[in-house]
């Protein structure tokens, strides 16, 4: 695709825009045009695609043979549909929502165009480090019946390594990354947080080298990595977190059972009881599936655990 040296377009100048123009250049795209609607995308723009004509929407669409909608997820439909007397035949119309397909372009095939779906599996900085960490980068793509080369291809000059995808399983794949990488900042941010109020003074320091090896033993083993009291059935010392936390909520205002709480403080501090209620409960399950632990000791650890559910009133 490089030989024929499509100007691009990127709508929405975000994190993930910028990041694929700084990819669209390097693989030799000339930019011929993007959106800015805020102050921090015009300043992202001055310095990934200096020159560049910040225009509005329609007019990136008819100054590109290759436009990216880089908006958010919700948008990326209504886009192409406020657009879809701008799309023309041959044009290569691109999204990088994870959780859609094809469906979120209709207007653009439906005009003659070329829909594709590229989502790389990754984080997006806003900096220049995305450029350089997309190369490598797993991208799941989706294109028309014969058309799959085309976004492999794409995605390659990005610096990915493109996947294909079975239909319909894109909502799945993007709420199980979602799981794997947003929720993991939220348990981190949850646990930083109970040591601080535990007195620890550098809680990341403690607990990195902990974290870092639960994360390659669960990457390399899956659930046979599981460890702690839920693998053991101890519910003894189950029982004896529940207090403690039910404490660690008081301390901050909170009441677990009504779930009630006096300000955010509290309500942050409920939302860590429940998720470790929950990601507790999910963990003595899988050590009885696995059978490491027998109905009776699932039994029983549930039952510690029992004093962390919460009822809103």
């Amino acid at each position: 695709m490089v030989q024929d040296a499509l100007p691009a377009g990127v709508i929405g100048f975000g994190r993930v825009g910028a990041a694929f123009a700084g990819a669209l250049a390097l693989a030799g795209h000339p930019m011929a045009a993007l959106t800015a609607r805020s102050a921090a995308s015009r300043e992202r723009a001055e310095l990934v695609a200096p020159g560049v004509p910040t225009v509005s929407a329609a007019e990136v669409a008819e100054r590109s043979g290759l436009v990216f909608l880089t908006v958010p997820d919700a948008c990326v439909a209504a886009l192409a549909a406020d657009l879809a007397d701008r799309w023309r035949p041959g044009q290569i119309v691109v999204h990088a929502a994870g959780a859609f397909g094809l469906e979120a372009l209709e207007p653009v095939s439906r005009a003659g165009g070329i829909a594709l779906a590229l989502h790389p599996v990754m984080t997006f900085t806003g900096t220049s480090l995305d450029v350089k960490r997309l190369r490598g980068a797993p991208c799941a793509v989706e294109a028309a019946p014969g058309l799959a080369p085309l976004a492999e291809a794409l995605a390659v000059e990005l610096g990915g390594q493109p996947f294909r995808l079975p239909a319909g399983a894109r909502p799945v794949y993007h709420a199980a990354l979602s799981h794997a990488a947003n929720h993991l900042v939220v348990v981190i941010g949850q646990a930083l947080d109970m040591l601080a109020a535990a007195g620890v003074d550098n809680p990341a320091e403690l607990i990195g080298p902990l974290t870092r090896t639960a994360l390659d033993g669960a990457l390399s083993q899956g659930l046979a990595a599981l460890t702690g009291p839920a693998a053991r059935g101890d519910a003894i010392t189950l029982r004896e977190h529940a207090k403690a936390l039910q404490a660690y909520a008081a301390a901050r205002g909170a009441l677990v059972g009504p779930q009630l709480a006096v300000d955010a403080a509290g309500r942050g501090a409920l939302d860590a009881v429940a998720s470790f209620g929950r990601l507790a409960a999910a963990a003595v399950g899988a050590a009885e599936r696995t059978g490491r632990i027998d109905s009776a000791q699932a039994a029983a650890s549930l039952e510690a655990l029992a004093a962390l559910e919460t009822s809103k009133p």
